[in-house]
């Protein structure tokens, strides 16, 4: 079992949570503001965002943000005053012409959005890498790949900062598979779970990088068993 490092983060505040969810709100309908109420509720339940900004705080490096969605993680970046240059990408172009229309309408000027097939290649990068939510879509070759081209992206002082469920046969991975089976079915998710990272695993490969890893439960009042995980390169 990771050890714990804490206790968990929580949700962005109400006040906050709406402010940001503001720059997705286009058109009006249901239909069209689904990305507003999506980003609101996320943003209000889940503790992921003040989490991974805390991971981040005090750097200074580019991020790489892989399979970034919408792109909230821009945004809770600046609401929390870092100031980190941003590139997110992901294989949904759908999803990506959203994100890049919310930064315009926030003003998110260091940030931009690309479409990339990370099955296909991992794009470019020198500085800091976040993989949110992602590693369990692929399959283990994947997950391997991803990670090595991650780990060779890091800078003396720069941050790899992971959140996925781990494999460790409780009740909270039971629920989390089920989930993310779910949000397949409803067509959020373009793609189903294939493997959840084994905790003891993913240490050792990072001790082998000479990393320094934390492990971190980040599920808050969720049923999830969603951990923070930080690799750093020693400066």
């Amino acid at each position: 079992m990771p050890r714990s490092e804490g206790a968990a983060t929580r949700p962005v505040d109400a006040g906050r949570a709406r402010a940001i969810a503001q720059a997705f709100l286009s058109g009006s309908g249901f239909g069209r503001r689904w990305d507003y109420h999506y980003a609101r509720s996320k943003l209000r339940s889940d503790p992921l965002y003040p989490g991974v900004c805390d991971a981040l705080r005090g750097t200074r490096e580019p991020l790489l943000d892989l399979g970034c969605g919408l792109g909230l993680l821009a945004h809770a970046l600046r609401a929390d005053g870092i100031g980190l240059d941003y590139r997110g990408v992901d294989n949904d172009a759908g999803k990506i012409d959203r994100a890049g229309q919310a930064a315009t309408r926030a003003g998110l000027a260091s940030a931009r959005f690309d479409c990339v097939d990370l099955a296909a290649g991992i794009p470019t990068h020198r500085g800091s890498v976040a993989i949110l939510d992602v590693l369990q879509f692929i399959s283990p070759d994947a997950q391997q790949r991803t990670l090595d081209a991650a780990v060779a992206m890091l800078v003396p002082g720069a941050k790899l900062v992971i959140r996925t469920g781990l494999d460790d046969g409780g009740r909270r991975a039971r629920v989390t598979r089920a989930v993310d089976v779910f949000s397949r079915v409803l067509g959020w998710m373009n793609a189903g779970p294939r493997a959840y990272p084994n905790a003891d695993a993913l240490r050792a490969r990072f001790e082998a990088a000479g990393l320094q890893a934390e492990f971190t439960p980040l599920y808050g009042n969720t049923p999830f068993n969603n951990w923070r995980v930080v690799a750093t390169l020693p400066g």
